[in-house]
């Protein structure tokens, strides 16, 4: 008589990874679905085309949406609800008084989707610390993707065009997003800087330590300002919140670091220092860059003047540009390289998403944004482990330092940048990432 084989047994240890890589899975598909080639291009404010990483955060928020549902119980606390929800008031007050609603519908959907839906799925689907770590290294092995692409591209010369050369590390988005390679190694370095500030002794230190070191280059090559400028002020707050002495220690050891690379190798030196320099030339002998800018700037503050309420409107700041900007704006910017050819890129926002919802969505708008995300990062700040022992200790420190390093970050970039292009939706992610351990995790750890 035949015998039947008893299925082996599978035990809660061996069940949980399963689970809870089922459960992650489609944060991380958004992640992941950023190493696509193009991804659409890289239209400033709330322009743009969809990419299939947009479409992975709709699956997410729509997965979110029925995992709520069948559990019956409130999803998120009336604090969590309020400080989420909040730019919404901002946004359909916009859209109700512009001059063509109708064509500020798009607006909505996509100011909903990166700043409210997409975060409170994060949010609500990030359970505990393990969770948080997982999408934190996932976001880092996508930096160091990305980044490698782009070394390779400065070295090849296959890069976007940067001053006649085909040298601007821009990884897999293009020379239409140059942005994009920038934003992500900068949310890999600011992650694995909290990382090994926060961990104690080993294996993760170390792989975080060594992710930073190979990180610190393709920034270099990115040739981007804001982001220079956002990622040293976010890794210094890190530090300093990690310890005074620990943060003279890693400062000395990345200025180090940054001799050897762009000053004894010579990897990008002239490139890197004629950039370095235009940072303070605002005023005396600007690049068209700095002056379209600036030109920009100042329509969307005539914008604000006109309607200082409500704003012109979502999507109006590209109607109204024209008639609030200067002479000295230029008609677009060039772009070329990186397997694309030579084309002109309108400049259809300001470069400021501070200056952007003022002009479109007023003062109401504006205070509502920033009102949410301050809201964040006072909790995080708040919340920090280790405030009464060693700084920058105790359970938790690791993601404390991660959350508040990415919303630092992130606030300080939108002083150079707004929404627009592939990286948005990244961008959502790690706002919801950091809003758990602001809202949520913080009390759980």
């Amino acid at each position: 008589m035949a015998t039947v084989a008893t299925p082996p047994v599978v035990g809660p240890a061996a069940r949980d990874p399963l689970r809870r890589a089922g459960v992650l899975a489609p944060v991380l598909a958004v992640i992941a679905l950023l190493l696509v080639p193009g991804g659409g291009g890289a239209q400033g404010g709330t322009g743009g085309t969809g990419t299939v990483a947009d479409a992975a955060s709709g699956l997410l928020v729509l997965i979110c949406l029925v995992r709520v549902v069948r559990g019956g119980a409130r999803p998120l606390t009336r604090t969590a609800a309020v400080v989420l929800g909040l730019p919404v008031l901002g946004i359909c007050l916009a859209a109700i008084t512009s001059n063509d609603p109708a064509s500020s519908l798009p607006g909505v959907a996509r100011y909903v989707q990166v700043f409210v839906l997409v975060p409170a799925a994060v949010l609500l689907t990030v359970r505990d610390r393990r969770d948080f770590a997982v999408v934190a290294w996932t976001l880092a092995g996508l930096a160091l993707f990305q980044g490698a692409v782009g070394v390779a591209q400065y070295l090849t010369g296959t890069g976007a065009s940067y001053q006649g050369e085909d040298v601007r590390a821009v990884g897999t988005f293009g020379a239409t997003d140059v942005m994009g390679m920038a934003t992500v190694v900068s949310y890999g370095l600011v992650v694995v800087t909290g990382i090994a500030l926060g961990s104690g002794p080993g294996r993760a230190r170390t792989a975080a330590l060594v992710c930073a070191g190979l990180l610190f280059l393709p920034l270099v090559l990115s040739f981007s300002r804001g982001a220079w400028i956002a990622t040293v002020l976010a890794c210094a707050l890190q530090l300093l919140l990690a310890g005074p002495l620990r943060a003279v220690r890693v400062g000395l050891a990345a200025g180090a670091l940054g001799v050897v690379l762009v000053g004894g190798l010579g990897i990008g030196s002239d490139l890197v220092e004629q950039r370095v320099a235009s940072i303070t030339r605002v005023t005396a002998a600007p690049d068209q860059s700095v002056t379209d800018r600036y030109t920009m700037w100042a329509a969307a503050g005539e914008m604000w003047r006109a309607e200082p309420l409500t704003g012109v409107g979502l999507k109006g700041f590209p109607r109204y540009r024209d008639a609030h900007a200067s002479v000295a704006l230029s008609s677009g910017s060039d772009t070329a390289g990186a397997g694309a050819a030579f084309r002109r890129q309108p400049l259809l926002s300001p470069h400021n998403m501070y200056l952007l919802v003022l002009s479109e969505q007023g003062l109401v708008g504006l205070l509502a944004l920033v009102g949410s995300w301050s809201a964040l990062l006072v909790g995080a700040l708040r919340r920090r482990p280790g405030q009464g022992t060693r700084p920058g200790s105790g359970p938790g420190a690791d993601c404390a330092l991660v959350a508040t390093g990415l919303l630092v970050w992130q606030l300080v970039d939108f002083f150079y940048a707004d929404i627009g292009g592939p990286s948005t939706v990244l961008m959502s992610v790690v706002l919801g990432l950091a809003a758990w351990w602001s809202l949520v995790g913080a009390r759980r750890a």
